[in-house]
C-alpha cells in the first residue's frame, strides 16, 4: 500500500498523514508550498507541490500510490466560487486521476449535514451543498470509496469513544481531528468501509467499540 494524501498540511490532513507513517504506509503528501510541507509533516514523507485544480500537476504523483485520502477543504474567504471550486470541482479532479491511475480506494473526508440545505454552513458560499456534490460524484465514479462525516473538528484530542453511523443518521456533536484520521486510515483495512458513507461524533457516554465491530454495523 501506498497512500497518496491531498491537503496534507491542513489541520486534518497532516493528523491523517501521521497516522499513516506510524502505521507504516508510505506516503505521497500534495503540498503546495513545500517549505510548509517540510516544517508541518513528517520526515520520510514525499512531498508532491502541487494544485487540486490544476490535476496535471498531480497525475505522476497519484499513478505511484494504490489509495487516496482527501482532506482539502475550501477555506473561509470573500470569495463565492471557493467552495465548488475546492469542494467540487477539486474532488472531481482527484477522482478522476484517481480512476485514471486504477486506485483501489478513495477517502473523502466530507462533513455532517451535507444533506441539510437549510444549515448554517450553506451561509459560506454553500459549502455543504458542493461537498454533497463532490461525495455524489465519487460515488457515481466506480473508485472504490468511504466518505467519512465527521461532526465539528476539535484540534484537541480527547478519550471520547467514537459514534459511527451511516448516512444522514447524526446531526450534532464533535469529534477530535486525530480521531478522524484514525477512522480514515482504519477505513483503508476494513472490508466492510468499503463504499460506504461514515458518519462520526465522539461521546464520553458512547461504548467502547472496536472500528471492526464499527465499520460493520453499518
Amino acid at each position: 500500500m501506498k497512500a497518496f494524501v491531498a491537503g496534507a498540511t491542513g489541520r486534518t490532513g497532516k493528523h491523517i498523514v501521521a497516522e499513516l507513517v506510524k502505521r507504516g504506509i508510505p506516503v505521497v503528501a500534495q503540498v503546495r508550498d513545500l517549505e510548509k510541507g517540510r516544517a508541518t509533516l513528517p520526515a520520510g514523507v514525499e512531498l508532491v507541490v502541487g494544485d487540486v485544480l490544476q490535476p496535471e500537476s498531480l497525475r505522476s504523483a497519484i499513478a505511484g500510490c494504490t489509495v487516496v485520502l482527501s482532506a482539502t477543504g475550501a477555506a473561509p474567504s470573500f470569495d463565492p466560487t471557493g467552495p465548488y471550486r475546492v469542494d467540487f470541482e477539486g474532488t472531481r479532479n482527484l477522482v478522476d486521476l484517481a480512476k485514471a491511475s486504477g486506485i483501489e480506494q478513495f477517502v473523502m473526508v466530507s462533513s455532517l449535514c451535507v444533506s441539510q440545505f437549510f444549515h448554517p454552513l450553506n451561509l459560506f458560499w454553500l459549502i455543504l451543498v458542493w461537498k454533497k456534490q463532490g461525495e455524489e460524484y465519487l460515488q457515481k465514479s466506480g473508485v472504490p470509496y468511504t466518505i467519512v462525516r465527521p461532526g465539528g473538528l476539535l484540534d484537541e484530542d480527547n478519550t471520547d469513544p467514537v459514534v459511527m453511523a451511516s448516512a444522514d443518521q447524526l446531526f450534532e456533536g464533535r469529534i477530535p481531528r486525530s480521531k478522524v484520521a484514525e477512522v480514515c486510515v482504519e477505513a483503508l483495512f476494513q472490508p466492510a468501509a468499503r463504499n460506504k458513507i461514515v458518519e462520526i461524533v465522539a461521546r464520553p457516554d458512547a461504548p467502547v467499540r472496536s472500528y471492526a465491530e464499527a465499520f460493520a454495523s453499518l
